[in-house]
């Protein structure tokens, strides 16, 4: 087998793994993988995950790949706070939540981070199509319950006034009655108060 008959059958992932490839070739020789490496038609992302190094890579690709690498995963937190405009600056890595345990990887194309949650708060999530490819990115109204849920240090009002989040654009985006029914379905009280700060916050800033 050839690189470009590996790469026609191949190229329909943006992202593929030693599972896919031998789904495809059966009986597929590793070593292939190394010397395609070494002559550098593709990366290696994460242990037995790769990518075609003629892949553009932009902020969906980089989504697409934080869902392929730990999976099940979908885009969260600080990425997904930037992508709403809830934040002011922007994030130098791809950050996500996952059933799987937290775990960090640096890639060739970039940081990618991951936050565990029990299986019971995985939800709040769509798919976003790109291009004919879809990945998981937390809807506003999770986004928001899944960062104040996993950081601990934002229990004051001067906590939020410290992360400058941007009040006009939360207050246009979200649903107050989806940020409550998910505070209810949690049932924690801790997240219950730290969401009626944030109201009070964004009540403020408006």
């Amino acid at each position: 087998m050839t690189y470009l008959e590996f790469k026609d059958r191949m190229q329909q992932f943006p992202v593929f793994s030693v599972r896919e490839i031998k789904k495809h070739f059966p009986g597929f020789d590793n070593r292939r993988l190394v010397e395609w490496q070494e002559k550098g038609y593709i990366q290696k992302l994460r242990n037995r995950y790769y990518r075609f190094t003629d892949f553009q890579v932009n902020e969906s690709y980089l989504f697409y790949c934080a869902n392929s690498i730990y999976s099940p995963s979908y885009v969260s937190l600080e990425s997904a706070l930037s992508i709403y405009g809830f934040i002011p600056e922007g994030v130098f890595q791809i950050t996500s939540c996952t059933t799987l345990k937290t775990n960090i990887f640096e890639t060739p194309i970039g940081h990618f981070s991951y936050r565990h949650l029990k299986p019971s708060l995985f939800f709040g999530y769509h798919l976003q199509q790109w291009d004919d490819h879809y990945y998981a990115i937390a809807g506003p109204e999770k986004t928001i319950i899944d960062y104040l849920y996993l950081n601990s240090d934002v229990e004051s009002y001067e906590a939020f006034e410290s992360l400058r989040w941007n009040a006009a654009e939360m207050l246009s985006r979200i649903s107050i009655k989806t940020l409550n029914a998910y505070v209810n379905h949690i049932g924690s009280k801790t997240l219950t108060s730290r969401v009626n700060l944030l109201k009070k916050y964004v009540n403020a800033n408006t």
